[in-house]
């Protein structure tokens, strides 16, 4: 064992849910789905929040197909027709059908997003070991990928809104990187308070947004009421077909008009999917094909117009008030991004794939809608930089889609897997799906590949950096835990021993708790303070915490006792059950159980919490790489502190230090 190797403080969590390396498994709590409402408040919390990213493809995804590459695609009726339709069915295939229609119902406890498909995938019957192994490692990546696309739609979403000035009032040019900054800096401080909040306050707005789009749409219809024949299908079959290379590069940007898709999917948890549904269905949808109509139309009577079509599509006077507007439609874009990022990382910390993180609960009712401080100012700090680096929307979007297309092709096998596994779904219904979304993607993906040497190749860095992140916690995780394991031994062997243990530990006065994250195992502080100290509390409360899916756990429902044999007396083992918007205080809890005569008056005179110090060392074992043990031990630097989480007093707090190796 290395003495140089570094350590981590790592308190016993005795958390449920929210692994560290202490943490046997990370699953998600047992609980009932929570109970969601499907109320037109959430709905337009929905608008809020959901669909910011997809909503605002309008602003740049027709622009960028005819002037990315030099113009290879021409604005010319045949070419005009055949994007609006690639669009307008790429929209539909990815979108209506198999996000809202079909993955949606994929939730794990009523979270989304490809995390929720990897947990279930965790509980899902499969043959092999090692095939249910492959599938968890492609979820960890399309997570990884949505990060990587996260990082873009901020910076990306706000530019082009901003750039709008220069059609305005050109004058404005060199204020366009100032303000873009300003406001994605007021968009990351109000994060703090809640998606609930922001969904009521960008909610209205985004309604009227999708209605200003679609009025906006409706005016370049207007110009040529024929491109209403875009909606078919055969004219994008046909633009593939006669064009060859140019309509497969111009599916590169195409893909942007779909890529808030995996961020609605992701959001689901903070609003549930009924309110995502029917905004999609009843608004979302038609405005945008209103909007992409229009500027077909706009384009095959003013070819000059693919400079910025959407506002050019507008008239003269309303331009100005329009680049107000979709400067906050795009903030409300960014926020489905970052609200996702909260839901993965809590998902991630869930599954053992992160440590235990800062994770704030920002509604009294929904579970999902949460704030992470240190995923919020990450994400912050990364679009910064993408924003003064690449400088223009143009720029960024040769770095666009790639993450975004990779993602939706992960998500599509997940999903099938999940369909076929766990909803019993027959091998026809499988196939026929796959055979719909999976061509519709791959060939997108493949489109997007072109983009690696122009810039694609920045998601895929930070994914490939995120991903190894978190694989490397969770196998370090699972190696520290299974020594941990081992150190600590079953608890009932060691209550035995007690009995023939020389010296025989002496009962001191007070009482001792010691939070543990599984009831089976000796705390591995309290083994250390026999072994070492040769003494014992005359009262001892052994205490394992649940955090369920469900707000709040009543008292009543608060503590089971688990019976700790009669090896040796004052042994209590409680199991304790909170909501997720409780507080976790250990003292109220022993406070609750002197009240339902488990503990009694006097026990709590003299509490003293017991608290493991779990020292991470590198070992010289071939578990993992040296450079992967370096970064887990990084990693554990991070891990919360759970002295402050559980409202434990500082000055009865005692720390035991152990070393587990890696």
């Amino acid at each position: 064992m290395n003495s140089d190797a570094g350590s981590e403080t790592l308190g016993e969590p005795g958390l449920s849910g929210e692994s560290g390396p202490d943490l046997a498994t990370g699953g998600a709590s047992k609980a009932a789905k929570p109970r969601r409402s499907a109320s037109a408040a959430l709905a337009l919390g929905a608008l809020g929040v959901v669909f910011g990213d997809i909503g605002t493809s309008p602003l740049y995804s027709v622009q960028t197909v005819f002037t990315a590459d030099d113009h290879r695609v021409k604005a010319t009726s045949p070419e005009v027709y055949g994007v609006i339709s690639l669009v307008f069915w790429a929209i539909t295939i990815i979108v209506s059908i198999k996000y809202v229609t079909f993955i949606l119902r994929a939730d794990n406890d009523g979270e989304g997003g490809i995390m929720a498909l990897t947990a279930l995938l965790r509980k899902s019957p499969l043959k092999t070991a090692k095939g249910k192994i492959a599938l968890l490692t492609l979820g960890v990546f399309g997570a990884s990928l949505f990060y990587g696309d996260g990082i873009i739609t901020p910076a990306i979403s706000v530019l082009s809104a901003v750039e709008g000035v220069q059609v305005a009032a050109p004058g404005l040019r060199d204020y366009v990187i100032p303000i873009t900054v300003t406001v994605l800096t007021l968009l990351f401080l109000v994060q703090r308070y809640g998606t609930g909040l922001v969904g009521r306050l960008f909610g209205p707005v985004m309604v009227v947004w999708f209605a200003s789009i679609a009025v906006a749409g409706v005016n370049g219809i207007s110009k040529d009421p024929s491109i209403i024949k875009a909606l078919s299908p055969s004219y994008g079959i046909q633009f593939i077909a006669e064009h060859g290379v140019v309509a497969f590069i111009a599916l590169g940007s195409v893909v942007l008009a779909v890529t808030g898709a995996e961020a609605l999917y992701a959001d689901m948890g903070h609003f549930g999917r009924p309110p995502i549904t029917k905004a999609w269905f009843f608004l979302v949808f038609p405005a945008l094909t209103l909007n992409y109509l229009g500027q077909g139309a706009l384009i095959v009577k003013q070819p000059s117009a693919i400079s910025n079509p959407f506002f050019l599509i507008l008239p003269k006077w309303s331009q100005l008030p329009m680049v107000v507007l979709a400067t906050i439609a795009t903030v409300i874009a960014s926020q489905s991004v970052i609200s996702g990022a909260f839901s993965v990382t809590r998902q991630a910390v869930q599954l053992g794939f992160l440590p235990r993180m800062t994770i704030r609960h920002t509604s009294e009712r929904e579970v999902g809608q949460i704030y992470s401080p240190a995923v919020n100012w990450g994400l912050y700090i990364a679009v910064l930089i993408l924003v003064l680096g690449f400088e223009t929307s143009a720029s960024l979007a040769s770095a666009y889609g790639l993450a975004v297309t990779g993602t939706f092709v992960l998500n599509t096998i997940l999903f099938l897997v999940v369909a076929h596994t766990i909803w019993r779904k027959p091998r026809w219904w499988v196939a026929s799906l796959g055979v719909i979304f999976l061509i519709a993607e791959l060939t997108l993906l493949a489109a997007n590949l072109t983009k690696v040497t122009h810039g694609g190749w920045l998601p895929l860095a930070v994914a490939a950096a995120v991903f190894t992140i978190l694989m490397t916690w969770q196998r370090g995780r699972e190696i520290v835990t299974r020594n941990r394991t081992e150190e600590e031994g079953q608890l009932t062997e060691f209550l035995a021993a007690l009995h023939t243990m020389q010296p025989r530990p002496q009962r001191v006065r007070g009482t001792a708790v010691f939070l543990t994250a599984t009831l089976d195992t000796t705390p591995l502080a309290m083994r250390t303070n026999v072994e070492h100290n040769h003494v014992l509390q005359e009262r001892v409360v052994i205490m394992n915490i649940q955090i369920e899916n469900i707000p709040h756990v009543g008292d009543a429902d608060r503590l089971s006792v688990l019976a700790s044999g009669e090896e040796y007396a004052g042994i209590v083992r409680l199991q304790v059950t909170f909501g997720f918007q409780d507080e976790p205080k250990v003292p109220a809890v022993m406070r609750l159980a002197v009240d339902r005569a488990i503990l009694r008056e006097r026990d709590l005179d003299e509490v003293t919490y017991f608290l493991s110090r779990i020292s991470v060392v590198r070992s010289d074992e071939p578990t993992m790489p040296r450079w992967q043990k370096r970064l887990f031990v990084t990693i554990s630097h991070n891990s919360a502190n759970p002295v402050e989480y559980f409202g434990l007093p500082l000055d009865a707090c005692i720390s035991m230090s152990a070393q587990i190796p890696v």
